[in-house]
């Protein structure tokens, strides 16, 4: 059984894996109790840029590349340059291309950072998201042990539940990579909404004090290496939705909500002002029922939650061609 560090900030805290099976063996058996919070001891063809923004919109063509021939993304400059808070728009003919450029840019990342802090921490969200990952499992040169492991959001139910975040994550991703089980941060799901979510900003506090995660110098807010988010057909990210509340916090890291609009409708969720001070954030949205969002969002022509979405560094948007083709 694989071991992990605890810390000890109440009684209960949130879950965090301790054993993942092989991957033959079935989910079921897998579920963590309840512990206290864990801590570690040739390129793509470009066929047109145009602006948007302040960024830059990049078509990208060629279904027939291969993972080894995609260039970096996360240290190419865009054509405006390198000014603060840069967004970037691109755009791929299929999702096979999409989730081959999203693998190469998060490598990316994770190399850069594991060097320069000697630690990765990436936030994903669920839905369609962790499909577009799947190609990060083929990348020989990640060091998964470096990697701290986040949600952005969480439906509060069990981890075997098919509405959880987790079992996605795990079904189709964590079970595949050797990441170790102290560095996956589930929720405790065993809490009330409102409890999870201030166990879980408990827990990522306590990760400030011991240096796994950056505070930004500019909010306060912690600062993750990297989030990965998906959108929702009505423009939602985390679980962040429109008109609602929350999309207004401004001082809590982790919020909870029980009237989502989508059920279930008790979940936790990042703020905006922690999404937002992260170093990079990459929104990947596929399919034409979220083009109408995505151009809302993109050209600040509507209230979406989406278009509110910022990082640090750099802001990426990944879309396929039928996200795009409104804009």
């Amino acid at each position: 059984m694989a071991s992990s560090s605890s810390c000890f900030l109440r009684s209960i805290l949130f879950s965090s894996p301790t054993n993942f099976p092989s991957r033959s063996d079935s989910l079921s058996p897998f579920f963590p109790k309840n512990l206290t919070c864990t801590s570690p001891s040739t390129p793509s063809p470009l066929l047109s840029v145009s602006s948007i923004g302040s960024g830059s919109i990049r078509r990208v063509g060629d279904s027939r590349r291969k993972l080894s021939e995609v260039r970096s993304m996360a240290t190419t400059a865009s054509q405006t340059g390198k000014e603060e808070n840069k967004k970037r728009v691109e755009i791929f003919d299929t999702e096979e291309n999409l989730a081959i450029d999203l693998a190469k840019y998060t490598a990316d990342l994770s190399d850069k950072f594991c060097k320069e802090r000697g630690a990765f921490t990436v936030v994903v969200s669920g839905g369609s998201l962790i499909k577009s990952l799947r190609k990060l499992v083929e990348v020989d040169s990640i060091d998964w042990s470096r990697w701290h492991f986040f949600w952005v959001d969480e439906r509060v139910v069990p981890k075997h539940h098919e509405d959880s975040n987790y079992k996605l994550a795990y079904d189709s991703f964590l079970s595949k990579v050797p990441i170790p089980p102290g560095n996956v941060y589930a929720i405790n799901d065993s809490l009330s909404a409102e409890a999870a979510a201030d166990d879980y900003e408990t827990c990522l506090k306590h990760l400030v004090k011991t240096n796994v995660l950056r505070v930004s110098d500019s909010t306060g807010f912690p600062k993750f290496d990297l989030m990965l988010l998906g959108m929702g057909p009505d423009g939602h990210v985390a679980s962040l939705f429109p008109g609602h509340g929350l999309c207004s916090e401004n001082e809590k890291w982790v919020a909870s909500i029980t009237d989502s609009p989508k059920p279930p409708s008790e979940r936790i969720t990042f703020t905006f002002p922690v999404i937002n001070s992260s170093a990079h954030v990459a929104l990947v949205v596929c399919g034409s029922g979220k083009a109408e969002p995505v151009q809302m969002a993109l050209n600040k022509t509507g209230s979406v939650p989406a278009g509110s979405v910022s990082a640090e560094e750099e802001l990426v948007w990944f879309l396929d061609k039928p996200a795009s083709s409104k804009l």
